[in-house]
């Protein structure tokens, strides 16, 4: 499918997720990701007027820059969604990054005592095989007793300095999204399809994990 049908078909399968959860449970926990293909999945959901009290958002990485900054994961997600939507802003978590990569870490894993497992995680993967801001030949933060949330200070993208779920935390989460579209990441894709050890292949969820894939990544053209 075009990158326009994987928008919406990911829309409606995330309302039917959410709904499944709040009825089960009384509420829907979400990770959101940066990037262009999430940005098109946040600008449908608030098209559909889509989230409200039961609904926390939460996030899988940020880069370590102002909390309004244009290039942060939250400030756009808030602008493409969030600030129009009627999930309560107290429910929004956003990375505080702006603290520095140690100390936003620190505290976001605080917040997170507050929460079991994600009900839905969604992640993006770069040309490199990396997800959230777990990059190759850096420390995922795999282990058991690894933390819930890792402090990044020299990643190769700018800015260097990032936060990030750990691996642990997110194999800890219900289903696990990846959204991959264009055709830069189709040798990836490959990469991961042949089972090499890349980041992306560090995490799954508990009881599912689904690479949407556009036409572009899948043929790589």
């Amino acid at each position: 499918m075009d990158s326009d049908a994987l928008v919406r078909a990911l829309a409606d399968a995330l309302c039917a997720e959410a709904a499944a959860a709040i009825a089960a449970r009384g509420a829907f926990h979400l990770v959101l990701a940066g990037g262009s293909t999430p940005r098109a999945l946040y600008a449908e959901l608030a098209r559909r007027g889509v989230g409200d009290a039961a609904w926390h958002v939460w996030y899988g990485d940020e880069r370590c820059l102002a909390a309004d900054h244009p290039e942060r994961n939250s400030a756009m997600a808030e602008a493409a969604w969030l600030a129009a939507s009627a999930i309560p802003e107290e429910q929004r978590w956003p990375m505080p990054a702006e603290y520095g990569a140690g100390e936003a870490a620190a505290v976001y894993a605080d917040w997170l005592e507050r929460v079991a497992d994600f009900d839905v995680v969604l992640l993006g993967m770069g040309e490199d095989g990396h997800t959230a801001s777990l990059f190759p030949g850096h420390d995922w933060g795999t282990q058991q007793e690894s933390p819930d949330v890792l402090a990044v200070f020299d990643a190769p993208k700018p800015p260097p300095e990032r936060v990030s779920l750990s691996a642990a935390r997110l194999k800890r989460s219900a289903k696990l999204w990846f959204v991959v579209t264009g055709a830069g990441k189709h040798a990836a894709l490959v990469r991961w399809q042949r089972g090499e050890r890349l980041p992306v292949s560090a995490v799954h969820g508990k009881a599912e994990t689904v690479a949407w894939l556009d036409v572009a990544a899948w043929r790589g053209a």
